[in-house]
């Protein structure tokens, strides 16, 4: 075997020879180890001899590879806003604001034009003459001879007045009642629960008492009772809402609502509005399946809302 005497400059001589047309083979790599031409520049290191080819991130500062999800480690999904957890703690902290227990004109605009009324005739009540006062009340009534006159005129217009006044409790549960429910199923399906409790718990109350007249079981005076406000529609609303909350907040509420109305039922002073606020807050609780239906309707994405079928 010959040995091959190094060149004089030192260099080391290539293991293959260069070919007849003055060309430099490849390493080892092959083809396949070239860095692409559309590769970004950078400072990143070339790729290995016959290691295959690594992906580069698209816009990567340093042309660095995609980091991988470790061992055991689910990689995020796309467009994702965080993890379920914190999801949660979101949804609980919007829950949690207490400035969403009061009526607003974008969030509850029946509940907020609607006090905005009840204010403006509790005014008008508090500060009118008397006698003006009554006779508003006396035409808004929904007694026997008015419902069997003008019927829409007087359910609509007896819905205009508060007892009490708008700084008594009643007027404030009223508005935290009708708040909430809105903000849950809607302001036109709150108004359609309201006044199936007014109009329902009204017809309840009157036709008995006209029928007694006839039969001669009451005088002709009680045709004429004076009946206002919007106690019915609240005990509705009420019991319409109670069908929406937590079993540790539905059984309270329910159980403060009909005390107070059986107190008011055995006090015996107005038996026929204590019988109405009761019937009213049962045509509430016969809504729950309606209502369930629409709060499931209103928390879908207005995708899935658009392409549902309608209730």
């Amino acid at each position: 075997m010959e040995r091959t005497a190094p060149p004089p400059d030192g260099t080391t001589p290539s293991s293959a020879p260069a070919s007849a047309t003055g060309e430099v083979p490849e390493p080892c790599g092959g083809a396949g180890s070239r860095v692409p031409d559309d590769a970004p520049a950078g400072d990143a290191p070339p790729p290995l001899d016959g290691v295959p080819r690594q992906r580069r991130t698209r816009g990567h500062p340093d042309g660095g590879v995609r980091p991988e999800a470790g061992a055991g480690e689910a990689a995020p999904a796309a467009g994702s806003r965080g993890t379920p957890v914190a999801g949660r703690r979101r949804s609980a902290a919007r829950g949690m604001r207490p400035w969403r227990l009061l009526p607003t004109p974008a969030g509850t605009p029946f509940t907020f034009w609607y006090t905005a009324v009840l204010c403006a005739t509790a005014l008008i009540a508090e500060r009118a003459d008397p006698a003006l006062v009554h006779a508003l009340l006396q035409g808004s009534s929904t007694d026997v001879a008015h419902l069997v006159r003008t019927p829409e005129l007087v359910l609509v217009g007896s819905a205009l007045w508060v007892a009490g006044g708008v700084a008594s409790p009643f007027t404030a549960g009223f508005v935290l009642v009708l708040t909430a429910l809105e903000r849950r199923v809607g302001g036109l399906r709150t108004a359609g629960v309201f006044l199936l409790g007014h109009v329902v718990a009204t017809l309840a109350t009157e036709v008995p008492v006209g029928l007694a007249v006839l039969a001669g079981g009451l005088p002709g005076s009680s045709l004429h009772r004076l009946d206002y406000g919007v106690s019915f529609g609240a005990a509705a609303a009420c019991g319409a809402l109670a069908g929406l909350l937590p079993l540790w907040l539905r059984l309270p509420l329910l159980t403060a609502a009909c005390g107070a109305l059986l107190e008011d039922l055995l006090a015996f002073t107005d038996p026929m509005t204590g019988w109405g606020h009761l019937i009213a807050l049962l045509v509430g609780m016969a809504t729950w399946p309606a209502v369930r239906r629409w709060h499931a309707a209103r928390r879908l994405p207005a995708g899935a809302r658009r392409g549902a079928p309608q209730a």
